[in-house]
């Protein structure tokens, strides 16, 4: 069992029993977040409630998901360009929100002609412009669609608010180190985002407060798995999504410098 000190011990991880889907549980274990703030995803109390709770099944949160209107066509994309027939697929869902190998079997051309390329209409800013990084090094990652999609980054070029920063820094998936963990929240160290002016980079790890995912104790969880002090996690709007392995903790990693790379190479 894990240990703050005091022989605490916090679950974070799915169930693995034969049978179970994993895919739609981990789904909605990263879209709750910004569901619960109102960014996207099910805005009825019910579709909402089912997004939070440990209790929901996946045959629930399927047609759920499909409502995430920006996360659902990157499932699709990732699923077509790896043969899975099933975007809500395991191996789909993590490399969307984690990453993996599957991200660089997308033809960023596919990403252009798919339906996706309504955000040019929405952003007032041509396909090309919101596509360049995905030409120059990015991957389909969640964090693909907040520095590149999302206007955000262009905001913060032109005002240098800090407002836009912070938003990026939260909605983007990033990971932390567990140092302390409570009955409902885990301390970690982790790199903010620092912005220069133009470019995006990880700046020196601080330590911040993040609360855990609804029904951290009961539900969700795998016989025995606890989280321990020392542990790599993701973090998404303050909350803590899953416990990573540490070659899961590279792939994050890989694929936010790949895009932050691209990202900071758009022409001035």
């Amino acid at each position: 069992m894990g240990s703050n000190g005091s022989g605490f011990g916090i679950g974070v991880g799915l169930a693995s029993e034969p049978g179970v889907e994993i895919g739609p549980l981990l789904f909605a274990r990263y879209a709750f977040p910004p569901n619960e703030l109102g960014y996207c995803g099910p805005e009825d109390v019910e579709g909402k409630s089912l997004i939070a709770s440990s209790n929901s099944t996946p045959k629930e949160i399927r047609p759920l998901a499909r409502q995430f209107s920006a996360a659902w066509p990157y499932l699709e994309l990732i699923a077509e360009a790896n043969g899975i027939d099933d975007p809500l697929d395991e191996r789909v869902v993590s490399a969307y929100w984690v990453g993996s190998e599957l991200l660089y079997r997308v033809p960023p051309e596919a990403f252009s002609r798919s339906s996706i390329v309504r955000f040019e209409q929405r952003f007032g800013r041509t396909v090309e412009e919101l596509t360049y990084p995905l030409f120059h090094g990015a991957c389909l990652h969640h964090n693909f669609h907040v520095f590149s999609i999302y206007p955000w980054l262009g905001v913060l070029r032109k005002k240098h608010a800090e407002g836009p920063l912070q938003i990026l820094e939260q909605c983007r998936i990033r990971w932390g180190r567990v140092i302390s963990i409570s009955s409902d929240a885990v301390s970690v160290t982790s790199q903010p985002l620092v912005f220069d002016g133009w470019g995006l980079s990880l700046g020196r790890e601080r330590t911040e407060e993040v609360n855990l995912p609804p029904g951290s104790v009961e539900g969700l969880l795998g016989p025995g798995d606890q989280l321990e002090v020392g542990d790599w996690v993701t973090l998404h709007w303050g909350w803590l999504c899953e416990r990573l392995t540490d070659s899961s903790v590279l792939k994050l990693q890989s694929a936010t410098s790949s895009i932050l790379t691209a990202v900071n190479s758009v022409p001035r």
